[in-house]
C-alpha cells in the first residue's frame, strides 16, 4: 500500500487527489491535509465587490470535494523532513509518505510592505485578493461617489496576475451603470514596464486601458503605502495619491516551507522540473498549482492542466519507470473587460498570447472582447466545482496548448 500525502485542499490538492484516487483505486492511501475547511472559490473575488457575485456561494466544504476513499486530516503543517519523508503537523501528527505532493497554494503578505496593514488599511486601503478584502470593497464602492481609485499591483508573481485589471475594467463598468464615471478617476499602477508580461498581449490590454479612460502607470515599485496621507510611495520616491487602494500584496508561499530546510526557494515556493513537476529537492516530492515556482501564470487553468501530468507522474515514479514531460506550461484566462464582454488569452512557456481562435479555428475569439467570452467566464464556476476539481478531462481541451486556431507572427527574413 503506497502512502501518499498532499499538502493543500485547494485547486490542486482536490483535483490531485480526485485524479490519483480514480488511477489507484484502494491501491493507495491517499490523505489531504490543510488547516481549514473552507474551500473558497479564488477566481470569484474579483465579482464580490461589483455585486456580481455572493460571498457564501464561493465557499464550499473542503473534504466535501474529495472522492470517496480519499482521507481528509485538518490541521497545520509544521514542516516537511524531506531527509526522513515525513510532514509533521502542529496538532503532533506525523505523516510518511512514499510521494508528497505540495500545492499549499500561494499567501498573501500584506505585512511585507511598509505602512499597507497600518492606517487605512480594510477601509479606504484594501484588496480583493481574499474572502474579507472582497467583502469590505464591495462596501467601500458603495460608499464611493467620486474621487481617485488606484489598482496596485505590489510585485510579482501573484495568483491571477490578470484580475487586477479586469477589476479596472469592471470599476469603468460598475461607475458607467451608476452615473458616476465622470467623478471617478481610475489608475492602474503596477511595477512593470506595460499593461501585461507579453508584448502582444499588453498592447491589446493597454489600448482597451486607454479606450476607457484608465491611466496606466508603469515601472512603479511600491515600497511604502501611507494610509493616512493616502499616497503610494515607489522606491524611487515617486508618489501616487488615491481617495481608495485596491492592493494586491505581496505573494509567497506557505509559512511550513520556510520552517522545512532545503524545501523551498528564498519566496517560500517549491522549485520543480517545468515539464515533469517534480521537484528539485527529492525525487518523491510532486509540486502543483501557485505553490510551484514555475515560468507560467499563477492560474486555475494552468493547475488543472498540470495536474493531468503530475498524476500520471505520481503513478510513473512509483512504478519506477520514466516520467512523462509533455506539461508544456498551457494556461489560459477569460479577462472580464466590463459591460457583458471579456476576452480570452491561451499561452504557455514558449507561446505569447496571441490572436485567433481557441481551442480550434472556429473556437472563441482570442485576445478580442467578445459576449462569448464573457458567458465562456459566467460558466466557469460551474465547471470548476463539476469538472476542474473532481478530476475530470474536458472532452476536446488537453493539457498541451493546442496551435491551431492561433495567428502566429511570420518569420523575419534572413
Amino acid at each position: 500500500m503506497k502512502r501518499i500525502v498532499i499538502l493543500g485542499g485547494g485547486t490542486g490538492g482536490t483535483l490531485a487527489a480526485n485524479r490519483l484516487r480514480r488511477d489507484f483505486g484502494d491501491g493507495a492511501e491517499i490523505t489531504v491535509v490543510d488547516q481549514d475547511d473552507d474551500h473558497v472559490y479564488q477566481p470569484g473575488l474579483l465579482f464580490v465587490p461589483f455585486g456580481m457575485a455572493d460571498a457564501d456561494d464561493l465557499v464550499r466544504s473542503r473534504p466535501g470535494q474529495l472522492a470517496d476513499g480519499v482521507g481528509y486530516h485538518r490541521g497545520e503543517v509544521r514542516h516537511v523532513d524531506i531527509d526522513t519523508d515525513r510532514v509533521h503537523l502542529a496538532d503532533g501528527t506525523t505523516l510518511g509518505y512514499d510521494v508528497l505532493v505540495i500545492a499549499t497554494g500561494a499567501r498573501l503578505l500584506p505585512e511585507e510592505t511598509d505602512g499597507l496593514t497600518g492606517p487605512g488599511w480594510r477601509s479606504h486601503v484594501d484588496t480583493f485578493y481574499d474572502l474579507d478584502g472582497a467583502i469590505g470593497l464591495a462596501s467601500a464602492l458603495e460608499a464611493f461617489h467620486g474621487g481617485r481609485l488606484v489598482v496596485n499591483v505590489i510585485d510579482l508573481p501573484v495568483k491571477g496576475p490578470l484580475a487586477p485589471l479586469e477589476f479596472c475594467f469592471l470599476a469603468d463598468w460598475y461607475f458607467t451603470e451608476r452615473g458616476l464615471r465622470d467623478q471617478v478617476e481610475l489608475s492602474y499602477v503596477t511595477p512593470l514596464d506595460a499593461a501585461f508580461t507579453e508584448p502582444v498581449a499588453a498592447r491589446t490590454l493597454a489600448g482597451l486601458l486607454e479606450a476607457k479612460g484608465i491611466e496606466l502607470v508603469t515601472g512603479f515599485n511600491t515600497g511604502e503605502v501611507d494610509g493616512t496621507r493616502d499616497r503610494l510611495v515607489s522606491y524611487d520616491g515617486r508618489e501616487v495619491a488615491f481617495d481608495q487602494a485596491v492592493v494586491v500584496p505581496l505573494h509567497g508561499g506557505a509559512s511550513y516551507v520556510d520552517r522545512s530546510p532545503g524545501l523551498g526557494d528564498e519566496l517560500g515556493f517549491v522549485r520543480a522540473d517545468e515539464h515533469t513537476l517534480r521537484s528539485a529537492v527529492r525525487d518523491n516530492i510532486f509540486v502543483l498549482g501557485d505553490a510551484a515556482s514555475l515560468p507560467t501564470s499563477k492560474v486555475s487553468s494552468a493547475t488543472h492542466f498540470a495536474g493531468e501530468v503530475l498524476t500520471r507522474n505520481v503513478g510513473q515514479f512509483l512504478d519506477g519507470r520514466e516520467l512523462d514531460a509533455s506539461f508544456d506550461g498551457h494556461a489560459n484566462c477569460f479577462v472580464e473587460s466590463g459591460f457583458g464582454k471579456a476576452l480570452l488569452i491561451d499561452f504557455n512557456y514558449d507561446t505569447e498570447p496571441l490572436p485567433g481562435h481557441y481551442p480550434a479555428d472556429a473556437g472563441l475569439p482570442l485576445l478580442k472582447e467578445s459576449r462569448l467570452n464573457h458567458l465562456g467566464k459566467l460558466m466557469f464556476p460551474w465547471l470548476y466545482w463539476h469538472s476542474l476539481l473532481p478530476g475530470r478531462d474536458l472532452p476536446g481541451l488537453s493539457s498541451a496548448m493546442p496551435r491551431a486556431g492561433k495567428q502566429f507572427p511570420l518569420p523575419i527574413p534572413r
